[in-house]
């Protein structure tokens, strides 16, 4: 684990102390790692809307059939398989 230090005027220091102790995080690093967590999380949720923002506007539209949500069940599953094995070493 990479360790990261930052200098914060004692007003923002006393804030996070005070997050630490109502939020129950344990230490200081629990807190921020948290924010950034969060940060990353927003982060997806945009880049996903945007990608179905994206799809939405891209063309013709497809009927959503039981076959068409076999089809895409299997294919999520393939990239969720190539996914793993880019990710295992």
């Amino acid at each position: 684990m990479a360790t990261v230090t930052i200098s914060l005027p004692d007003s923002l220091k006393a804030f996070v102390e005070s997050q630490m102790a109502s939020k129950g995080y344990g230490n200081v690093s629990e807190y921020f790692r948290g924010l950034v967590r969060d940060a990353q999380e927003r982060e997806n949720e945009a880049r996903l809307e945007a990608l179905l923002l994206e799809g939405l506007a891209s063309g013709n539209a497809i009927e959503a059939t039981p076959a068409f949500w076999s089809d895409l069940r299997k294919e999520a599953a393939q990239l969720l398989v190539a996914q793993s094995k880019k990710k295992s070493p």
